[in-house]
């Protein structure tokens, strides 16, 4: 019983591996990084499939957006009456329907790829240098209460003959982020976009933000902050590289 447990246990973590940046087709395996963002043994470089896997990345449509929104809207009118007031008085006639757009807008990164982002930005340049983008303005919806996540996001990483037109960064920040989230998985989920899109020597994302569900409920702490990172590549293995990455978003 406790082996099968523990199989268990492995096929789930594995399945969690896979599934990052939403999709499930190939399980990405980057060098110095492991499940759970753990140190580990350097492994192998990904399969080109693997590499290629953000070229598939799930989708949600403009039809799809179109069909669901009286059904989004309905839901709204529910809640308001099941708060206690009344959706048909003047000012909340409308308001099912803008909250519904709202919502739709609010996460819109789901009907958005990387791919069409990137595939006409990533150039082949002879560059080995550090290239950080930071400050980028970062909105999300944390999907435990639904309510408002915002912050900055500061991205680096090493090129291996390969750069991206700087924009791109933060359109991908900004996929990703226009999703229901968890801090820890956006910042997981941007580093790895780019290691797949760019395979670069390393990549560095750090994410401060504030989360409305701990200013406006629960601990109630007005002026908290959480900072994530994730570390790829050589900015996790050479304590030098993540120093020099640190100190310059900081500067």
């Amino acid at each position: 019983m406790e082996r099968f447990k523990q199989k268990q246990m492995n096929q789930n973590e594995n399945e969690a591996d896979s599934a990052i940046n939403g999709h499930f087709d190939g399980r990405v395996k980057i060098p110095g990084w492991s499940a759970g963002g753990a140190a580990g043994t350097p492994s192998t470089a990904p399969s080109s499939s693997v590499m290629e896997s953000w070229r598939e990345e799930r989708t949600r449509s403009l039809e799809d957006n179109e069909m669901s929104l009286p059904s989004i809207a309905a839901a709204y009118t529910t809640i308001l009456r099941g708060l206690g007031e009344d959706p048909q008085r003047q000012g909340l006639l409308k308001t099912p329907w803008r909250a519904a757009t709202a919502m739709q807008f609010f996460t819109k990164g789901y009907q958005e790829k990387i791919i069409d982002v990137l595939n006409d930005a990533i150039f082949d340049e002879d560059h080995d240098e550090m290239v950080i983008v930071k400050d980028i303005d970062m909105f999300s919806m944390c999907e435990h209460h639904l309510v408002p996540i915002f912050g900055r996001v500061h991205i680096g990483y090493l090129p291996n003959k390969r750069v991206l037109g700087l924009s791109k960064l933060a359109r991908i920040v900004e996929i990703y982020s226009r999703r229901l989230q968890v801090q820890e998985r956006l910042t997981k989920q941007i580093a790895v976009a780019i290691t797949e899109a760019l395979q670069p020597a390393g990549v560095g994302v750090v994410i401060e933000a504030t989360h409305m569900c701990m200013v406006m409920r629960g601990v109630q702490k007005m002026n908290s902050k959480t900072v994530t990172s994730t570390m790829l590549g050589v900015f996790r293995e050479d304590p030098k590289t993540r120093d020099e990455f640190l100190t310059l978003i900081r500067s």
